[in-house]
């Protein structure tokens, strides 16, 4: 029997036990020196749900977010979209669900063995840096807080449109209108109860 049989035997019981595993990949010394660490779950494809990853942070971190997403994923129903939080796993902070596809960075190489390409779906666990950035948000400090994504989330119309105060000219028109509205009725004092 092979190192990777055994790895993959071995797997099988803790999937059978738990409904899941979390697999780490670390960097070793052949690896570029930005390279970071990373852990995925292998088996919540096994249910219909997409498997998780989690990257930058260290074995238990990681080890502990994904048990803890992948428990209320598969034991309490947790859908997870792109874009979503999830409060109450970091000290105050919130996480955000990424969706994309996997690539060399963050690879989930043991789900993609025993599932295939085309049934393994991927959702990353993004966390903040101290001051509550994500990796692609302006100011982010990738520097301490390396963490690789496989998506980013775009800021939505209405954050971007901070002073948005209306259709040009609504103000002068909802008066106007007001105004007619009061001439029109016949105390002079509109309509309404």
């Amino acid at each position: 029997m092979s190192h990777l049989d055994d790895f993959f035997d071995e797997q099988s019981e803790i999937i059978g036990r738990f409904g899941w595993a979390v697999v780490h990949v670390l960097p070793t010394d052949d690896d570029p020196a930005e390279t970071v660490p990373f852990a995925y779950t292998v088996g919540l494809t096994g249910y219909g749900f997409p498997e998780l990853t989690v990257a930058g942070l260290p074995p238990e971190t990681g080890h502990v977010l994904l048990n803890e997403v992948a428990g209320r994923v598969r034991d309490e129903g947790l859908l997870l979209g792109h874009g979503q939080r999830i409060r109450g796993l970091i000290n105050g902070q919130e996480v955000r669900i990424v969706a994309g596809e996997a690539d060399e960075t963050l690879f989930p190489g043991a789900a993609l063995m025993r599932y295939g390409d085309d049934r393994v779906t991927l959702l990353q666990i993004a966390w903040p840096d101290p001051a509550d950035r994500f990796p692609w948000q302006s100011g982010y400090d990738a520097g301490a807080f390396p963490q690789p994504t496989i998506g980013a989330l775009r800021r939505r119309a209405s954050r971007r449109c901070t002073a948005f105060r209306g259709v040009p000219g609504g103000r002068a028109r909802r008066a106007h209108r007001h105004r007619a509205a009061r001439a029109s009725h016949p105390s002079g004092e509109g309509g309404g109860n």
